[in-house]
């Protein structure tokens, strides 16, 4: 690692908060190298001091760090997997279900899992956090108003029920956004809440290094019930995932283990 992109790491982290040291460094790498070049500087040092006097060019970087990248009912046979099966089994415990939607970009996979509980649960009975890194995707989630690029998966029924036309975007229905609450959190330092039965975290665990994924799924697994279910994105598949605590109920959804 260049002694111009160390600096710039650990100046990042006191500015920001995130310990890109914690991200797989030849893939972050390329992508800040990529974003500081198309702005015209030459090493991270200028790039920084660029970002220091310009918010919109500390807003850029932020969301390339973060990877905002999200869709509706993303890989749909997760989510048919999730309806016939994980919810049943959530259901046969108990009435009332706290769910997790970790690293949530701009909210569409809350929503989602929104629309599907409401068809088995009144959402009174339903409590869903979505927290993300980015203030800025937090933002837009809980505006809930979509491209329609966005809603490449959403079938004709599910948009007439959900989503309510604006222009040339849709915004979710008012039931559905106000079942969700957003918050900021980082997954690489913030304190975890406990007691959830569900907990959806995709697409996000395979930026970082072997050593925070292991503490990330450390921390999942404090946070779930005994039983809960933790359920990854589909190139995220858990190897040995007794040794955090789990154990395979479906692919890409892991049980964690009854004491």
């Amino acid at each position: 690692m260049s002694q111009d992109y160390i600096q710039f790491i650990e100046k990042v982290h006191r500015k920001t908060g995130i310990d890109l040291s914690q991200y797989k460094e030849a893939q972050m790498k390329r992508r800040l190298t990529s974003l500081r070049e198309k702005r015209g500087y030459h090493n991270f040092k200028s790039y920084y001091n660029a970002l220091e006097n310009d918010s919109s060019l500390s807003d850029e970087l932020l969301d390339r760090m973060t990877i905002n990248v999200s869709e509706f009912y993303r890989n749909r046979k997760r989510f048919e997997v999730l309806e016939q099966k994980v919810i049943p089994y959530l259901l046969q415990q108990k009435k009332k279900l706290r769910i997790w939607s970790a690293a949530c970009s701009t909210g569409e996979e809350p929503y989602t899992l929104a629309m599907i509980l409401s068809r088995y649960i009144p959402l009174q009975q339903v409590e869903i956090l979505a927290t993300d890194l980015d203030v800025n995707a937090l933002r837009k989630a809980e505006q809930a108003l979509y491209h329609e690029r966005s809603l490449k998966q959403v079938s004709p029924d599910i948009l007439r029920k959900y989503f309510r036309k604006e222009g040339s975007s849709y915004r979710v229905i008012d039931d559905i956004r106000n079942s969700v609450t957003f918050k900021k959190h980082n997954l690489l330092a913030d304190r975890y809440q406990k007691d959830f039965d569900l907990i959806v975290c995709r697409n996000v665990m395979i930026y970082f290094t072997e050593e925070a994924k292991r503490r990330i799924f450390k921390n999942f697994c404090h946070s779930l019930v005994d039983g809960g279910i933790f359920f990854v994105g589909s190139t995220e598949q858990i190897f040995s995932p007794q040794t955090h605590g789990f154990e395979i109920f479906d692919t890409f959804f892991y049980r964690k283990w009854q004491k």
